[in-house]
């Protein structure tokens, strides 16, 4: 019997990626539109990954974790857009079961760390506003440097959980997989084995990796708010909802997609209408982040301004 099973478990070799809807007339308008926008979340986080390593006025640690959160995106975009943008130029679809759960794998790791990371950047900016003549002693290096180890531990031990629940999984027949990646719950739908423990985990431990974080960090911001409301200055009202606006409108737009598509499914949900909203927090979020949290700050552009001058790029006055 244990031998039967482990036949089912390796008789699909590849599964096939049946990609997004779109009509064959469309395939090379909406190709560039996908490499343009994988190529602008590549060349966004990189300059922020650049310059504040070679800008020390940017050693601090809320640019600590967008530097991390910088390569975060770049991975996890990295996961699901170089195989997307081969398939739609490809007639093969295929990917090797192998290379199925290792893109679910990384797929679950850097969409974790950036949950994590995004609530150190919000409790970062809570202190800095909240408790300024203390932030340093608070925000030491040496707890920057924990909140992003247990950042990678904890995101380590999350994909690698539901990694190894789907590899003990059967597939039997049914290899056709209606998404442009290895979706957990797409595989999950294939597979012909009992999916119950699977969903219990996806269900509690998403609970803890998306709801938690993502009620943290709306609370941070509500004390951020609530900090500058009491000692009320127009421009620094300004200057504080266009930041929290913006940065929120971020995290929604991450977490209100992932909740809906993993914690909150509804039977109405069309296929259509899942990847449209997976494209939303795999690829518009990526992108976004750059300009949201960095590209627009006045530090970020004076360490590029300085970068490009000392590389003789501009001629300063």
């Amino acid at each position: 019997m244990q031998g039967t099973t482990e036949r089912n478990q390796t008789a699909i070799s590849q599964f096939l990626l049946l990609g997004l809807p779109i009509p064959t007339e469309h395939q090379h308008l909406f190709y560039a539109l996908f490499l343009a926008m994988y190529l602008t979340t590549v060349l966004g986080n990189l300059i922020i990954i650049i310059l504040i390593h070679l800008d020390s006025h940017l050693h601090t640690p809320m640019y600590s974790f967008l530097s991390n959160l910088s390569f975060s995106d770049l991975c996890f975009s990295s996961v699901t857009m170089p195989k997307l943008l081969q398939n739609m130029q490809s007639q093969d679809p295929s990917i090797p079961y192998a290379g199925c759960l290792a893109q679910m794998y990384f797929f679950l790791f850097f969409a974790d760390l950036e949950s994590f990371l995004l609530v150190a950047m919000a409790y970062d900016r809570y202190v800095a506003i909240c408790f300024p003549l203390h932030y340093m002693s608070i925000m030491s290096p040496r707890l920057c440097v924990s909140l992003v180890l247990l950042s990678w531990v904890l995101t380590t031990f999350h994909a690698m959980l539901h990694t190894l629940l789907m590899a003990r999984l059967s597939f039997c027949e049914d290899n056709v997989i209606p998404h442009f990646f290895c979706d957990m719950s797409a595989l999950l739908k294939l597979s012909c084995s009992d999916t119950y423990v699977n969903e219990l985990v996806i269900f509690v431990m998403g609970s803890l990796i998306l709801v938690i974080p993502f009620v943290l960090i709306l609370v941070s911001y509500a004390r951020i708010v609530s900090s500058i409301l009491k000692v009320p200055s127009a421009r620094g009202i300004r200057k504080a909802f266009s930041t929290c606006g913006s940065h929120l409108s971020v995290v929604s737009l991450f977490y209100g997609t992932v909740i809906g598509l993993y914690l909150c499914p509804s039977a109405d949900n069309s296929t259509v209408k899942e990847t449209v909203m997976a494209m939303m927090y795999t690829v518009v979020t990526p992108m976004l982040n750059p300009f949201i949290y960095s590209l627009r700050n006045r530090d970020m552009k004076g360490a590029l301004i300085s970068v490009l001058c000392k590389k003789k790029i501009l001629f300063c006055l």
